[in-house]
């Protein structure tokens, strides 16, 4: 069994020019100015090219350089922990991406671009496991879907991300960011803080300019959630939209994978490349499914006029004195852009939690089951998973349980009467009757709410203190959202969500976009040990 911790230290020395054979007498390279000044922080993708394209570095010199920077700072320095494995390939790739430049062959925006993947997509020669000890020797075959899209665009795979294990589908009482494989993730803006899951590594990694961009996946507030708490962006697009093909999944009717980045115009950029029609995922042949967008063309300073935006003042974010300010100069940046601003609430908001997790239930035993076998997994049943864990107790069992396998175990095929009634239901209540319902009655181009409340402190032992989320209707009803920063309490930050209709992608990404240029509120983490006055 491989360690919970990535092997990085041979990688550090191949990264610096040193040769395995001579690690032991080599001297150690010096990391400490890394975590204190980064050449690249903060720096975009269309910065990035424009000056790989004027020969003032490379791809290689730039994949060294987050090397470096992960080395710094995730594994010493504040020790964030939020990239569980690198890719071996990492700097080889990127060599290839800068001889085809030097041959006059670029293939987009992403070429030469490194990208962290969330540690439950498929990703050669790396390991997807989920978190979890059981898949630690896991090498799937191929790549998914959505990395042979990225890797066709020209992006470098540099490392897989830390995340809820099962991508927080394990136990009611569960830690955000911790996994039996990687251990706990940690909150940039303030160590003692909690990431929000499942997307944690990939959010924590992304806010601390460990790579370019990210990928995130959700099943309710997976990307959403860490996006918000690590001042980022985050895209979940509508289901379909980006093939599920190669990822470990929870749900079929919620589960999506989408781009975590610093600002939108690198999210579009990322959803550009991942999104595509894809045969192995039915949800992507949907027949109302859009063609190919350039989501880029969609970055408009001044979409917001003449938008109508639907507040949700009962947005299920707990009462926050920092968050109800923020929200309220949010709606005023939006009125002065020329926004109509339209008071609205989600008329069945909650009415969809008892049937949302019966299908989770039913459909997490289903379609885990199914990736297993065609993976080639070493375990193959929901029923050996328990086993494993229950065998291992130690390492994976240390917080929390497995009570949530242990209920979507006895769930049957999903011809079940309750089954069927619960998808429906669910989707119902959450779509066209809530979100969808609440969109039609004022002719609203999105809705909006804070995403979530400041992170939490971490508690292994009581688990998540969660504050509340206004992002569950999109999130059931498998329609896009996106986050984009708002503010922050204490330097803790949270973001504005806009929820739009099925396939509304680029319209929300305009209205993100013009909020985010008129506010500019995201700001680098600084690694606090604690919040203080």
């Amino acid at each position: 069994m491989s360690s919970p911790r990535h092997p990085m230290y041979a990688l550090w020395l191949c990264a610096f020019g040193f040769t395995a054979q001579a690690q032991d007498s080599a001297p150690k390279p010096d990391f400490s100015t890394a975590a204190a000044s980064f050449a690249y922080e903060e720096t975009d993708i269309a910065a990035l090219q424009s000056r790989m394209s004027r020969g003032e570095f490379d791809s290689a010199t730039l994949t060294h350089a987050y090397l470096i920077r992960i080395a710094a700072i995730d594994d010493a320095g504040p020790a964030l922990n939020s990239v569980i494995e690198l890719n071996p390939d990492a700097l080889k790739e990127a060599a290839a991406r800068d001889e085809e430049r030097k041959a006059g062959k670029t293939r987009g925006p992403l070429h030469g671009i490194p990208i962290l993947l969330k540690d439950n997509i498929d990703a050669t020669p790396m390991v997807n496991s989920a978190g979890s000890l059981a898949l630690a020797e896991h090498k799937p075959k191929h790549d998914a879907f959505l990395v042979q899209r990225l890797r066709e665009a020209g992006a470098v795979i540099l490392g897989k991300t830390n995340l809820s294990e099962w991508a927080n589908f394990r136990s009611s009482r569960s830690t955000s960011g911790w996994s039996g494989r990687g251990g706990q993730t940690k909150n940039p803006y303030a160590l003692d803080r909690n990431p929000c899951g499942s997307s944690s590594g990939t959010g924590t990694a992304i806010a601390a300019n460990l790579a370019v961009a990210g990928i995130g996946t959700e099943t309710d507030g997976s990307v959403i959630c860490p996006s918000s708490v690590a001042g980022l962006v985050g895209i979940k697009p509508t289901v379909g939209l980006v093939s599920r093909q190669g990822i470990i999944p929870i749900s079929h009717s919620q589960d999506t994978a989408g781009p975590m980045t610093r600002n939108v115009a690198d999210a579009a950029l990322l959803l550009t490349a991942i999104a595509a029609r894809d045969d192995a995922d039915a949800a992507s042949t949907q027949a109302s499914r859009p063609a190919s967008i350039d989501y880029s063309t969609h970055l408009k300073p001044d979409a917001l006029k003449g938008a109508r935006i639907g507040v949700l003042k009962e947005h299920g974010v707990n009462s926050q004195p920092d968050v109800n300010a923020a929200f309220e100069r949010a709606i005023d940046t939006l009125k002065a852009a020329g926004a109509t601003i339209v008071e609205t609430k989600i008329a069945t908001a909650g009415q969809w939690d008892d049937a949302e997790f019966e299908v989770l239930l039913y459909e997490f035993k289903t379609d885990l089951e199914t990736y297993l076998r065609q993976s080639d997994a070493p375990i193959k049943t929901l029923d050996e998973l328990i086993a494993f864990d229950k065998n291992h107790a130690a390492l994976e069992m240390p917080w929390f349980g497995q009570e949530l396998f242990e209920q979507a175990r006895k769930k049957g095929p999903l011809t079940d009467k309750a089954y069927l009634d619960a998808r429906d239901k669910a989707r119902r209540l959450a779509g066209k009757e809530g979100l969808e319902a609440a969109l039609e009655k004022d002719k609203l181009d999105a809705l909006i709410a804070p995403a979530t409340g400041p992170a939490w402190l971490t508690d292994p032992v009581n688990g998540d203190h969660f504050t509340g989320a206004g992002y569950g209707a999109a999130a059931v009803a498998g329609t896009p959202s996106i986050t984009v920063p708002m503010g922050d309490s204490h330097g803790l930050p949270f973001g504005l969500i806009f929820m739009g209709r099925a396939w509304s992608e680029a319209r929300l990404i305009e209205l993100a976009y013009a909020f985010e240029q008129r506010t500019h509120a995201r700001k680098p983490p600084r690694f606090l040990k604690t919040v203080s006055p």
